[in-house]
């Protein structure tokens, strides 16, 4: 069965147009996001997937979601020991121990974000500026700043939400498309 549309190689041999990776390839991964919660969501699930797939993490999503609050950041800052415990006896999300405690670290941190910045949207696109596409720069503001931070959670996190380029293949329709939108 011959494509519709040039894709990304990593998704080009999937046929089914309703498989998981195939719909957040062609509706999310490479999107800009201005919601904090959102971009506190996918960071969530970025240091979620480390040493996983991400194919297990989309199929979690809805329980990520159901369990920290539709990724309310307000929330998540303010989880106690038993929001942790409640977490780690979850089986709807990944239950590890370290990637709970810095999720709940992380919506502490950029809570500060705000705070300091008036968004974590704004704080991104300020470091935008700064560091460009430097992706070693890039590290190292997360690492200073976050837990759980290593080279691939930070470049697929900033990857999937537009601010370092890679997402795409440069011939893939959604490249193009996103293009469009800039």
């Amino acid at each position: 069965m011959k494509l519709i549309h040039p894709y990304c190689k990593y998704v080009a041999n999937l046929i089914d147009k309703n498989d998981i990776d195939k719909i957040y390839h062609d509706t999310r991964y490479g999107r800009r996001i201005k919601d904090d919660n959102e971009l506190f969501g996918i960071l969530l699930m970025e240091i979620n997937q480390a040493g996983l797939s991400w194919q297990i993490i989309l199929k979690k999503e809805k329980g990520f979601r159901r369990a920290y609050n539709n990724f309310d950041i307000k929330k998540v800052a303010k989880y106690k020991k038993k929001d942790f415990t409640r977490l780690m006896n979850d089986s709807g999300i990944i239950r590890n121990k370290l990637k709970i405690n810095a999720a709940i670290y992380n919506a502490q941190k950029i809570l500060e974000l705000q705070k300091e910045y008036g968004s974590f949207r704004k704080w991104l696109d300020i470091k935008s500026k700064e560091i460009e596409q430097d992706k070693n720069k890039w590290i190292k503001e997360f690492k200073k700043l976050f837990k759980f931070m290593g080279i691939e959670i930070v470049g697929e996190f900033l990857m999937g939400i537009n601010m370092l380029d890679g997402a795409h293949d440069k011939h893939c329709f959604v490249y193009k498309k996103i293009l469009r939108m800039k």
